[in-house]
Order: C-alpha cells, then sequence, then structure tokens
C-alpha cells in the first residue's frame, strides 16, 4: 500500500467501557492527523461519544447520559460538541426503541442531554442569547452556572488567573457538584493553541479547592478550525453571528476582540490569559 494511503482507525475502545473509571482507555486510540478526512474525525468522535454514553448509567433514574453533561460556551466548537452528544442520544434511542413508541409515553427528560454554561456576567450578549435558543430548540437541559459576586464591585480583568478563577472556574465547579457530573465532554482542540497540542481524549481532572474530581473528554479534539466550519455549514447547524462580524474564538467581552485572517484563531483573546493556560488548566480551566 502507498506510505500515503488512508489507512482506517478504530473509533471507540476494542472492548466496551465498564464505566467512567474506565475512561482513560479513550487514549488507547491513536490521535487522528490533522489532514485526516472530515469524516474520519466526526467518526472518532461519534466513536468516543457512544463510549461515553455506554459507560454512563444510560438509562438510570429514566435519563439518559446521567454524570455527564457538554461544557457549552456558545461557540462554534462546544456548538459542535452538543450537537455530536444530541445525535448520540438519537442514535441509542434509535436502538432502544426499534418499534414505534406513542411519543407521549416517552418522556422529553429521559433523552434530553445536560448542558453546563458559565455565565461570567461579561458574556456577549449576542453569545448568551444564542445559547439560549439553542437550548430551547434542541431540547437541552441547561445548567446556567454564574459567579457568587457583585460584579460592580470586582476588578474585571486586571488579574487574568484570579479573574478566570473567581468568574469562571468557582462557579464551574459548583454546578459538577450539584449536578453530580463526573464527564464533562468540552470543544476543546489541539490546534488551537500550543499548550493544547498534547492533549489526550479524555484527561482526569483532580480534586481542587475550587473544582471536583471528574473526567475532562475532548471528543473533537483531533479538528481543525477549517473541520469546525466544513461541518457547521455542511450540516446547517447554527452558530452565533459575532462570527461574521469578524470574531474567530468568543471569551468575555473584556478579553475578546477580532481576529483577522493572517492571524491565529484566538489571537483577538487576551494574550496575557493565553500564556498561562498551562496555569489556568491546574486550577481547573479547560
Amino acid at each position: 500500500m502507498p506510505a500515503d494511503a488512508h489507512m482506517p482507525c478504530p473509533n471507540s475502545p476494542s472492548s466496551p467501557l465498564t464505566g467512567l473509571n474506565d475512561l482513560a482507555r479513550l487514549n488507547d486510540l491513536p490521535a487522528l492527523s490533522p489532514s485526516a478526512p472530515l469524516a474520519d474525525k466526526r467518526a472518532r468522535a461519534d466513536g468516543i461519544l457512544d463510549a461515553i454514553l455506554a459507560a454512563t448509567d444510560g438509562q438510570s433514574g429514566g435519563q439518559m447520559g446521567a454524570g455527564a453533561a457538554v461544557a457549552f460556551t456558545g461557540g462554534k466548537d462546544s456548538t459542535i460538541t452538543l450537537a455530536l452528544w444530541r445525535g448520540t442520544f438519537a442514535r441509542a434511542f434509535a436502538r432502544a426503541t426499534p418499534q414505534p413508541t406513542d411519543s407521549a409515553a416517552i418522556s422529553p427528560l429521559a433523552i434530553s442531554p445536560l448542558a453546563i454554561s458559565v455565565d461570567t456576567g461579561l458574556k456577549f450578549p449576542q453569545v448568551t442569547a444564542f445559547r439560549d435558543r439553542l437550548c430551547a430548540d434542541w431540547n437541552v437541559r441547561l445548567i446556567v452556572a454564574r459567579p457568587d459576586l457583585d460584579l460592580t464591585a470586582y476588578p474585571v480583568a486586571q488579574n487574568k488567573l484570579v479573574c478566570c478563577r473567581d468568574l469562571k472556574i468557582r462557579p464551574l465547579g459548583r454546578a459538577l457538584r450539584e449536578n453530580d457530573v463526573g464527564a464533562l465532554l468540552t470543544g476543546l482542540r489541539r490546534d488551537e493553541a500550543p499548550s493544547r497540542a498534547q492533549r489526550p481524549y479524555a484527561e482526569w481532572r483532580e480534586e481542587t479547592a475550587d473544582m471536583p474530581a471528574h473526567w475532562q473528554v475532548n471528543p473533537i479534539l483531533d479538528w481543525t478550525e477549517m473541520d469546525v466550519w466544513a461541518h457547521l455549514t455542511g450540516e446547517g447547524l447554527p452558530y452565533c453571528e459575532l462570527y461574521l462580524e469578524g470574531y474567530r474564538s468568543l471569551g468575555c467581552m473584556p478579553c475578546t476582540k477580532p481576529a483577522g485572517a493572517d492571524e491565529s484563531e484566538r489571537a483577538g483573546r487576551d494574550q496575557e490569559k493565553e500564556r498561562q493556560l498551562d496555569v489556568l488548566k491546574g486550577l481547573g480551566y479547560f
């Protein structure tokens, strides 16, 4: 076979995961090249999410996917993760109900995925409006995690690490604890930033003062920015209108600006914070 011929890769563990404690086995899957076909990256993401759903108490208490939640920011990447997770639910539900079922007998909550969105109080209104609208349209159980402090008296963005800890990490940690989330599904991608280039599909996050122990799962880790837009447009998925105004990565208003086509994807993010992504990760950030 020619050296550049495409070799198929497995897209899920060789045997079913036995529970969330078994998620490290996702990292036995070989990483896909940035130049791999988008169809292969989609298949890999679907395989990871299928394994996650099977590892949860799939129908625990009548709730599919109990113990897992999408970290939904309202941005393009987590929109794809949420869409793929919904597709995982649909496939599982179709397998479980091969015969026509009285829709009135199905609880909408039983097949409604959980999403957690951290709202710092400084998000673009276009982002929060898009988030709320999409979750309503897609029957997503949305939990909005907010900081427990008065922003009018808070020194916003003066110390980037402290600000992110107080406005993002602590609210997220409370939401994970209060909702018994053991697996947090993100839209993180390797090509977004150098500090994310070596991240695995499944990351065990140790308990910290602000964050409970949990798994962070990154199903679209192999995707590039071009892949993201090809999938959004090809599948007709919605996205926030700020992307049409020159923004390529969406964060809080004080720390986000448009980025040119000749710049890196996250060039519009506050660069002082970007240089400290590894430190923020240690505190519980994605």
